[in-house]
């Protein structure tokens, strides 16, 4: 058996899917949850992008300590001296360089020639030794690159200290067969190959990308690269849930093992969605909602009599046990506290006093309290907020004007103490809700995309509402839970504004 490692990228490429907007205590989160799911790299983020990512990627490096956190930077020394300092206090640090390798790339990106590249890679790989031990050294665009350059950089960047050489399809433009046979030629040409790990890290625009890194694990590569729910620019990365499923499910195929915790699939997924505002497409492969459900009678009838028949993995192997039934209104703090702990969420106790008020005004309103709503609620309680809703209130029927007033608290220092109201008319009572937003923050929104579905079953079933909203140039999303569909839809607008409000894209004018 060879053992596969799994590189996430959750926190740095899925946070450049358009609309994912990160703060530095969700990205926290995340990493907490990444560790528990058993990755062995975090890349926590670009450190030279912005202060609020060096300040994320410094947080993840001083909490998070039994697994390698990455700093991605360019062959530069201004980025890797940035990535530096951003993880020096982590246990296990790695600075990941890159540099494009692609004749398109150097002609057109980089206006260098192929002799100027290869010095800078040498210098950028020295200089990232020069503060850690583990260096990872990726050539952009690799796959649309030449076999013959590729394996002349990578061998200068081994002999330079590289400790890892990553072989991206950056544009995903690679077939399976052809991306397993490039990666043999590039190996067998790379002098020094065998002192060090081989990376692949694949991009889903044909739909391929995990496709790809498994074939690259069938020719010897030690690690793939990855994102939760498949995140990442344009249409994404190779998704962590299928490429983890695919080797432990087919074990006998691959001879690969990995350190992925398998049962925390499902909670890192929901996670990592609810954080994002990136909803998961109901057919998505191992982590989608209709990934285990069975509507033709003949799948009912093979799967009543043996689940085998038409599920090769058991919903119980990643966690996905959501509809179990666990609490009521009369469950006091010891239960809530012990049902948490079964399911493996430990929250300190001023986190577990908020989650308990939350939880008791939600078990006023439903008869029973799932695990989907526990787990609903505890990704609720990290949210930073500098706005948070106090009242609505909705005027609206078949002869009347939709109309909306809203009550917010507006946060000033380290108290809610300002509290902020408008009304608004709109073409509905979600519409005019967010108007009345809008003219409390003094901003105009634009609406692009707005879903709603349930997060489990039942008439009383909480909903969840998903909004991308456009402010000027920037694009964020929110996402937001109710027993009842305004509210939700209320709480998700306002945790887009309170999104784009942390990364400085509006502020809040109060006209």
């Amino acid at each position: 058996m060879q053992f596969v490692e799994f590189f996430d990228t959750t926190l740095r490429d899925g946070e450049q899917s358009p609309g994912v907007a990160f703060n530095k205590e969700e990205k926290l989160q995340i990493a907490i949850q990444l560790e528990k799911l058993g990755v062995n790299v975090i890349e926590a983020g670009f450190p030279i992008t912005s202060p609020g990512d060096f300040e994320a990627v410094s947080l993840i490096a001083e909490k998070v300590r039994n697994t390698t956190i990455a700093a991605l930077a360019r062959a530069e020394s201004k980025d890797i001296e940035r990535a530096w300092e951003a993880i020096k206090t982590a246990a296990s640090p790695r600075i990941h360089t890159f540099i494009a390798t692609s004749p398109i790339h150097m002609q057109y990106k980089l206006r260098k020639s192929p002799e100027q590249v290869l010095e800078q890679a040498e210098f950028a790989v020295k200089l990232a030794k020069s503060k850690v031990n583990d260096v990872e050294f990726s050539a952009e665009d690799a796959s649309r690159s030449n076999a013959e350059f590729l394996a002349k950089v990578f061998s200068l960047a081994i002999k330079a200290g590289a400790t890892v050489i990553n072989i991206p399809d950056t544009v995903g433009y690679a077939m399976p067969e052809e991306f397993a046979q490039f990666i043999k030629e590039v190996m067998e040409k790379t002098e020094g190959i065998e002192k060090v790990k081989v990376s692949v890290h694949c991009h889903n625009d044909l739909g391929l990308a995990v496709a790809n890194s498994l074939a690259a694990v069938k020719v010897g590569v030690q690690q793939i690269e990855c994102a939760v729910n498949g995140l990442g620019e344009r249409a994404g990365n190779a998704a962590l849930e299928e490429l983890a499923m695919a080797l432990y499910t087919r074990k006998d195929y691959y001879q690969a093992e990995t350190s992925i915790v398998t049962r925390e699939i499902s909670r890192t997924s929901r996670m990592v969605s609810r954080l994002s505002g990136m909803m998961v497409q109901h057919n998505k492969a191992i982590v989608g909602k209709n990934a285990f459900a069975h509507e033709s009678g003949i799948h009912q009838d093979g799967v009543l009599k043996e689940r085998s028949t038409y599920e090769i993995i058991s919903p119980e192997v990643i966690g996905l046990d959501l509809n179990t039934i666990v609490l009521g209104k009369h469950s006091g703090r010891h239960a809530l506290r012990q049902s948490l702990e079964e399911l493996g969420l430990d929250l300190p106790e001023e986190k577990f006093q908020k989650l308990f008020n939350d939880f008791k005004i939600l078990a006023e309103k439903k008869k029973t309290i799932t695990t989907a709503d526990l787990f609903a609620l505890v990704d609720a309680q990290d949210v930073s907020e500098e706005l948070i809703l106090n009242y609505w209130q909705i005027l609206s029927g078949n002869n009347l004007k939709p109309t909306a007033t809203i009550g917010l608290w507006h946060k000033n220092g380290e108290e809610y103490n300002e509290e902020l109201i408008k009304a608004a008319y709109g073409d509905g009572p979600v519409a005019a809700a967010y108007k009345a937003i809008d003219k409390i923050v003094g901003i105009d929104g634009s609406l692009l995309h707005y879903s709603l579905q349930a997060i489990d079953s039942g008439e009383d079933s909480q909903g969840e509402v998903t909004v991308t909203v456009k402010f000027g140039e920037h694009i964020v999303t929110g996402r937001g839970i109710s027993t009842d569909i305004i509210e939700a839809s209320i709480k998700a607008y306002l945790q887009a504004v309170n999104r784009a409000l942390e990364k400085g894209w509006i502020t809040v004018k109060k006209r």
